[in-house]
């Protein structure tokens, strides 16, 4: 089976995720770039369609990568790409001012999706040692229909459990760029209003989930909400409850930082995050993707707004 992180690079300790190469922790942007083997470029090539002997074209284009001349996908004729280079210029200034340091960057799907993750110099602790650090997400797909996508991103550093979250208010989309215009970093910079208001945010969030504790009962309904079950046989309550529900439980007091808030709702919604981070996929590339891009992401962000809402209620 192929993998679906094709190049990536590091630093620090080894990523939850476990992959990739280790790099300096001191790496500009663009030495980050050079270093995830992201210093390509893509280019609009004419599609054409063979039509007898005669190629006529198609009003759509190819989407090419320099380095090897793959094929990343086919887009619009009024589809613009962004380089590379022009996403990781995107932290330049934060890293310049001390304000970011580059953490993560890399490739998936043979290039059609590129990310660079930079940490925020900005954290909280809570619980007498749960700490949760503050990092920004930039994704910049090479595929048609998909936006630049600039997410906020606590990670816990026990259990190192990633949360992606919305940088607007009203908005669970975060702040996203479609390609038929042109990027505008500084635009997107003006939009961001970025981290220290959003970890202040998380961080009552957090202490309002540790304050609050849940029962057997409500636990299990907790996870039953967060993986339901198709079965409709109530007959008893091992076949009411989903695999993912039975997987939730069995790491609730296992998970790395259950000591933190032991029993509360803190406790129960990073046994999700955990769940999906660490043992849901076939590997670690598959949890990745899942975790940041795909299905998963959106499964936290239910297990964190089903956690408040149980939480209130208690």
């Amino acid at each position: 089976m192929a993998h679906l992180v094709e190049t990536m690079a590091y630093a620090g300790e080894v990523p939850w995720h476990g992959l990739g190469k280790s790099v300096p922790a001191d790496l500009s942007p663009a030495q980050m770039l050079k270093a995830a083997e992201l210093d390509w470029t893509v280019s609009k090539v004419p599609a054409f369609a063979k039509i007898g002997n005669e190629n006529k074209s198609v009003g759509w284009s190819a989407l090419v990568r320099s380095s090897d001349d793959r094929i990343l996908d086919v887009v619009s004729d009024e589809w613009n790409p962004i380089q590379n280079s022009e996403a990781f210029e995107f932290f330049h200034e934060y890293c310049l001012n001390g304000d970011m340091e580059m953490h993560t960057a890399g490739s998936l799907k043979n290039g059609q999706v590129v990310w660079a993750l930079a940490k925020v110099k900005e954290s909280f602790e809570l619980f007498k040692g749960d700490q949760v650090d503050s990092y920004l997400l930039f994704t910049n797909p090479h595929r048609f229909g998909q936006c630049i996508d600039i997410r906020f991103t606590p990670i816990r550093v026990v259990c190192n459990n990633t949360l992606t979250l919305s940088l607007s208010e009203n908005s669970d989309r975060m702040v996203k760029k479609n390609h038929r215009s042109l990027f505008d970093a500084s635009k997107v910079k003006e939009e961001l209003g970025i981290a220290t208001n959003k970890l202040a945010k998380y961080k009552e969030m957090a202490a309002f989930l540790g304050s609050k504790r849940y029962t057997d009962e409500t636990i299990k309904n907790y996870f039953r909400t967060v993986f339901p079950t198709l079965s409709k046989n109530k007959a008893n309550d091992s076949e009411t409850i989903s695999r993912g529900a039975k997987s939730a439980l069995a790491v609730l007091e296992t998970q790395p930082g259950a000591n933190f808030a032991e029993g509360s709702w803190w406790q129960a919604f990073n046994a999700v995050t955990f769940l999906t981070d660490h043992k849901i996929g076939r590997s670690a590339d598959t949890r990745l993707q899942s975790a940041w891009f795909g299905p998963n992401k959106n499964l936290k962000i239910k297990a964190l707004e089903t956690a408040i809402e149980y939480a209130e209620a208690a």
